[in-house]
């Protein structure tokens, strides 16, 4: 395995976060903040308690999981779209590095960035709300394999997409509407019978549902059924990376 390319273009991806914090970093904390200030004031003074947990430190993993989805896809889409776009993904392809490389080179970058955006949103989450945690590693393991796997989600839509908008195009019109709609600001028992059914169906609950047990120990589903959809997930996007590379299917044309 070619490590000093893998950390070449790691490096690389992790610099042009620094070089752009207030849009990488910044605004993605400023704008989840106006989220937990908006929601919690406007609804928690409606619903004091889920759960036995109050309103405000209730929203937090949903809203670390929002930011989460949105940035891992937004990170991976443009570290991968930006080289096709100026043509230097040929001379990525020529190089000494097997695809398995650059594609755990560059979600490995856009994880790497959420995880952080994520563990800086839940310290200023605290700043407004107690929080708790009574899983930590159950924690870090649904945040890390949501990071990846919402890289690689994303690493699949930089290679699909052939214009900046279509960069755009699936975290707004899809990820962002099932993020509300799975759980994020709310319990799915709280909805009627028909509707929490209906929600199942949205993969993201199982996302929100295990985070938000490893902070509370309450959950809209069986944590192993979270973990499970998870890891079936990952697989299934794996497989789609594995195919992209072998077919060259927008890679070579």
């Amino acid at each position: 395995m070619n490590i000093h390319a893998m950390r070449a273009i790691y490096r690389f991806e992790m610099a042009r976060t620094w070089r752009t914090a207030m849009q990488s970093i910044i605004a993605p904390v400023i704008s989840t903040s106006l989220y937990f200030v908006v929601f919690g004031s406007a609804i928690g003074s409606r619903i004091s308690q889920v759960g036995g947990i109050s309103y405000g430190s209730f929203i937090v993993p949903g809203l670390v999981m929002l930011s989460l989805l949105s940035q891992s896809i937004s990170n991976a889409s443009f570290g991968i779209y930006f080289p096709r776009f100026t043509g230097t993904i040929y001379e990525l392809l020529s190089a000494p590095v097997s695809y398995v490389e650059i594609a755990i080179s560059y979600v490995g970058a856009a994880a790497t960035k959420s995880i952080i955006l994520g563990l800086i949103i839940l310290a200023t989450a605290a700043l407004f709300v107690p929080l708790q945690i009574l899983h930590p590693f159950w924690m870090i393991l649904f945040l890390v394999l949501t990071a990846v796997t919402f890289s690689l989600f994303g690493f699949i839509i930089g290679i699909w997409a052939d214009g900046f908008e279509k960069l755009q195009l699936v975290p707004l019109l899809i990820i962002t509407p099932l993020t509300f709609l799975g759980g994020s600001f709310y319990s799915v028992d709280m909805l009627p019978p028909f509707w929490r059914i209906v929600t199942l169906f949205n993969p993201i609950v199982y996302l929100v549902s295990g985070f938000r047990w490893s902070f509370y120990g309450l959950a809209d589903v069986h944590v192993g059924v979270s973990l499970g959809m998870t890891v079936v997930f990952l697989a299934v996007l794996m497989a789609a990376v594995a195919w992209i590379f072998k077919t060259g299917y927008r890679l070579k044309t």
